[in-house]
Formats: C-alpha cells, sequence, structure tokens
C-alpha cells in the first residue's frame, strides 16, 4: 500500500514530484488566509478556480465533498480519476 497522501477530489494518490497545490476551503480574500487547507492535484486545483468564482467557493463549496457534489467538478474529477496520478492536461480559463 502507498504512503502517497491522497487527493480528496478525485481520489487518486498524489505521488511526490507530482504537480499539486494546497487549495484554501475558504478562499484567502474572503478571509481564508491562516484557515483550512487540503492538498490536492495541481490539474483539480486548477479546475476547481476555473469552474467557480471566490464568492461561490466561500459561500457555497468549502468542503471537499461540496466540491466534489457540483455538477460540472464532479463530472471532471469522475473523468481524471480514470487517468494515471501524474496527468497532465490544459484546464481552460474561467468556464461559467
Amino acid at each position: 500500500m502507498s504512503d502517497d497522501p491522497t487527493c480528496p477530489l478525485c481520489l487518486r494518490p498524489i505521488p511526490e514530484g507530482v504537480p499539486q497545490s494546497l487549495h484554501h476551503l475558504i478562499p484567502k480574500l474572503k478571509g481564508g488566509k491562516g484557515g483550512p487547507v487540503i492538498l490536492v492535484h495541481h490539474i483539480c486545483h486548477k479546475e476547481i478556480h476555473a469552474t467557480l468564482s471566490e464568492a461561490e467557493l466561500a459561500r457555497n463549496y468549502a468542503s471537499p465533498e461540496a466540491l466534489r457534489a457540483h455538477p460540472r467538478l464532479a463530472k471532471f474529477f469522475a473523468w481524471v480519476a480514470k487517468r494515471p496520478p501524474d496527468f497532465i492536461s490544459r484546464v481552460p480559463k474561467r468556464r461559467r
């Protein structure tokens, strides 16, 4: 069994050397500086910010469960979960 952390969004392991990010569950601009963060794949993090505004994140999506329940993000996380942990793809800018 691997000791790699697991992305709480796509549920894939995050091996050392794979692009990763810390996602603030409450955006820093909305009072989340110093608040809880989760370690996620960089591609998952980019998709969150391409899909939701800072205000939407602060108001309705301040947990991994809420993010996974968002229809567009749920579809993305299900899709990316079938890729290897080091999968990288361009995420389009702001899709809304």
